[in-house]
C-alpha cells in the first residue's frame, strides 16, 4: 500500500496494485486495486527516456484533475531523475 498526499496535507489517499506485466526497462502494466489498469512504457536512448503512461480514470473526479495529477508525479520524478549525480 502507498500513501500520495500533498505537500500541505490538504488531500491525500492510500492506494495500491499488482504488477501483472514488467519487461525491464521498456514496460510496465498493474491493475490498481480498484481494477484500473495503468501501463507505463519506456522509450529512449543513452542520454534521454520517453516515458508514456496510460490509465483508465476513476469516475469521482474530474479526468482533467487526474490527468494533471499524474503528470505532476512524472514531473517529479524527471526532476529527481535529472538531479541524480551517477
Amino acid at each position: 500500500m502507498s500513501r500520495m498526499e500533498a505537500k500541505d496535507g490538504s488531500v491525500g489517499f492510500d492506494f495500491w496494485g499488482i504488477y501483472d506485466a514488467i519487461i525491464p526497462n521498456k514496460y510496465i502494466e498493474y491493475t490498481l486495486g480498484d481494477d484500473r489498469k495503468v501501463k507505463i512504457t519506456f522509450a529512449g536512448n543513452d542520454t534521454e527516456t520517453k516515458i508514456t503512461e496510460n490509465f483508465e480514470a476513476e469516475k469521482t473526479n474530474p479526468v482533467e484533475m487526474q490527468r494533471g495529477g499524474w503528470q505532476a508525479i512524472l514531473a517529479n520524478f524527471k526532476k529527481y531523475t535529472e538531479s541524480y549525480p551517477g
